[in-house]
């Protein structure tokens, strides 16, 4: 388990991230439009996991914008921003803020992307939800960067992130 916090008070996620080295798990989201996606859908593609509480909030947000803004610049990567947002809240933020550079899937159905990738909020203020966390991975889907977010108010760190993919 990770201790984070949120506004400066500890809550625990149920287990720990993939570290560097680690291949990722097999995973099953929902797009924005209803059909499904899972990792062999990137076969060959080095991913950024932008994985958040919910698109409704703040920093959320600006990690959606920030990471949408960079992706156009990044060559054979696809960012995947996960939340467990109802996909139609994922598709309204992304019209009215002009996203098209990265994909929103949603772990809504059972959270079992955010359990099985250790993130899963057990207790505190967003229960439930995912924490605030980046994985990057190379071609082969291992992880080459992963950050947990210590504070889930603060953004993550991009720089180390994208710097990890060149």
């Amino acid at each position: 388990m990770a201790t984070i916090t949120l506004g400066g008070k500890p809550f625990q996620t149920n287990g720990e991230i993939p570290q560097p080295g680690d291949a990722l798990k097999s995973f099953e989201l929902v797009t924005d439009s209803l059909t499904r996606k899972s990792l062999s859908d990137y076969t060959g593609k080095r991913l950024v996991l932008n994985i958040f509480p919910s698109v409704d909030t703040g920093v959320c947000a600006a990690s959606i914008r920030k990471f949408n803004q960079e992706s156009a610049s990044l060559e054979n990567t696809t960012v995947l921003c996960i939340s467990r947002d109802l996909p139609f809240a994922q598709k309204r933020f992304c019209g009215a803020e002009g996203i098209e550079n990265v994909e929103m899937l949603s772990d809504f159905e059972t959270g079992d992307f955010s359990k099985d990738y250790g993130l899963y909020a057990m207790d505190g203020g967003f229960k439930g939800l995912s924490a605030r966390v980046v994985i990057v991975t190379d071609e082969n889907h291992k992880v080459i960067y992963s950050e947990q977010v210590p504070e889930i108010g603060q953004e993550p760190d991009y720089e180390s992130a994208l710097k990890a993919l060149k």
